[in-house]
């Protein structure tokens, strides 16, 4: 039985996830749509990385802003 996960973050790392936003929104839209300094000042894959492990509530932005990306498919 090959079903599907019912939760899409499931098996997804965060760095993943960082990854497949910005390939389909870049990083001046995700600033634009999450106003956060990673994502605007100079932003990297890493220093986001940084900034979202330690702060809960944009971790949670940028995990709903993937499941909005993923309604849009």
């Amino acid at each position: 039985m090959n079903q599907k996960p019912k939760d899409p973050l499931h098996g997804k790392t965060l760095e993943m996830i960082l990854k497949e936003l910005v390939d389909f929104y870049g990083w001046e839209q995700m600033g634009n749509m999450i106003t956060i300094r990673c994502f605007t000042h100079d932003p990297s894959i890493k220093s986001s990385l940084a900034f979202l492990r330690k702060t809960p509530w944009a971790r949670t932005k940028v995990e709903n802003l993937y499941l909005y990306m993923l309604e849009q498919l």
